[in-house]
């Protein structure tokens, strides 16, 4: 089994809050983390319908049956159960009283947000990151790899096949989710969109192409992408601009939380096939990114990401903000470092002078250096030190 790096933070989390919420993607691992974590709590799944008509048609009963130390799963598909837990532990200022857990981060969030706020201490689960497979010797040894492998727990668990894994997951997420949340109709439509999503990734995000080429108007786009988000399928990384320049590109740039996934949805079957492909510098972005994103979840760090870019071209890929100083971060697929790799980094170091930290430089190579100015980082030796 594999250590997840959350586990420390909910541990501690339990101590000042009486209720615990995860979420995440569907198959991320929630519920096997939680029933590892909480052995002696009770685990209640709300997906089993008895026991969520129990809970729709009589909440205090069901409350009074499981009133402390119980995990509730699936606990967005009974909304009506949050505000009867805000009384009771509003109640009984008992610590770690509930935990909930949850796929559908849209409706989780919103019941959390009206009736728990302030009592909730909230942890998301992604699948594995890069330093918990290299914990467990599970991690390729090179990183085409491990793009096209990606990081459900399952694949590894159960060793299942990637193209058998992701064709199923996207059957069931476009069925479960899809249509509950959208009542999407044209499901070979949304799939087309999700594909088209997918040959984007790294690229800044146009929503009037991606409308034009999907078919579908623009306040669709808005809204599929939205669930997407929500879902933990992609996400956006936001441009960041301020008294650096003004001259700054303000478009989000679009990945996704998996990289499997995305090759999967590419037609990448195999690591060499990502090595070959056009897609394999986005796709080695999107890795390195997603392991900044996942590493700052796990540990609940609470770190902001952006990109940067202005006019004239010149960019960063990656900038993590530490209390309004940052650390810039360019990522090259290349197994070879190159003195132009660092005009990007230097260029920002000379607008943003004291704020930036640390330029660093992660590479498709296998040797890490530490070099007067710049910090050099092997993809396999990355060092996300927070």
């Amino acid at each position: 089994m594999v250590n997840r790096t959350i586990i420390k933070a909910i541990g501690e989390a339990t101590q000042y809050y009486p209720v615990i919420a995860l979420t995440g993607p569907r198959q991320s691992g929630k519920t096997t983390l939680l029933k590892s974590l909480f052995q002696d709590y009770r685990y209640v799944s709300l997906e089993n319908p008895d026991i969520r008509t129990f809970a729709e048609q009589d909440p205090n009963g069901f409350l009074t049956q499981y009133n402390e130390r119980v995990i509730f799963d699936e606990v967005q598909r009974v909304p009506t159960l949050f505000s009867y837990i805000q009384t009771l532990v509003d109640e009984s200022k008992q610590m770690g009283r509930f935990v909930l857990s949850g796929s559908q981060n849209f409706n989780l969030m919103a019941n959390i947000t009206q009736s728990l706020a302030g009592r909730v201490a909230l942890f998301k689960l992604l699948p594995f990151d890069m330093e918990e497979l290299t914990a467990s010797g599970l991690i390729e040894h090179d990183y085409c790899s491990v793009i096209q492998k990606g990081a459900y727990p399952a694949i590894y668990d159960r060793k299942i096949p990637t193209n058998i894994f992701y064709a199923n997951y996207i059957e069931t997420y476009v069925q479960r989710d899809l249509t509950e949340l959208l009542h999407v109709r044209d499901i070979r439509l949304f799939k087309t969109f999700l594909k088209l999503c997918a040959s984007r990734v790294g690229q800044l995000l146009n929503l009037s192409s991606l409308s034009n080429e999907a078919g579908i108007s623009l306040p669709t786009v808005k809204s599929w992408l939205s669930i997407l988000e929500s879902s933990y399928i992609v996400y956006q990384l936001s441009p960041f601009y301020n008294s650096f320049n003004k001259r700054l590109v303000k478009s989000t740039k679009l990945y996704f939380y998996d990289t499997g996934l995305v090759s999967f949805l590419l037609g990448l079957s195999s690591g060499e096939a990502v090595r070959d492909s056009e897609f394999k510098g986005a796709l080695f972005e999107n890795l390195v990114i997603n392991e900044y994103v996942k590493q700052n979840m796990h540990r609940n760090a609470h770190h902001e990401f952006y990109y940067w870019r202005d006019s004239n071209g010149h960019e960063v890929d990656l900038m993590v903000s530490n209390q309004n100083r940052y650390d810039i971060i360019e990522i090259k697929a290349t197994s070879t470092v190159l003195p132009k790799l660092f005009i990007g980094l230097d260029h920002l170091k000379e607008i943003g002078g004291d704020a930036i930290d640390r330029k660093i430089l992660v590479y498709g190579g296998v040797e890490s250096q530490r070099r007067t100015a710049y910090q050099i980082w092997a993809w396999k030796q990355l060092q996300i030190d927070f």
